[in-house]
């Protein structure tokens, strides 16, 4: 099952933050706009969503388009090590 990787981007005092990871399933997935992942499960799904919040928990980025390309690399990394 294809998912697309959502999260939330909000500022802070050190720089952006990435949370609110969530993944919906995708009949098409869109990895212009987006980041899609594979998953197996449910319980695959939510593992990668419980990882992604832990990891970039505490990291800052200087802008969005960092920090897009942290979690997408980070996911393809991730996939691609599978």
């Amino acid at each position: 099952m294809f998912y697309q990787v959502s999260w939330t981007t909000l500022p802070g005092l050190r720089g952006l933050s990435c949370s609110e990871f969530r993944a919906t399933l995708t009949a098409a997935p869109d990895n212009e706009r987006g980041v899609a992942v594979d998953c197996a499960t449910d319980a695959e799904r939510d593992a990668l969503l419980a990882e992604l919040e832990a990891h970039f928990g505490p990291r800052r980025f200087l802008n969005a388009a960092a920090a897009f390309d942290g979690v997408k690399d980070y996911i393809v990394l991730r996939a691609a090590g599978r």
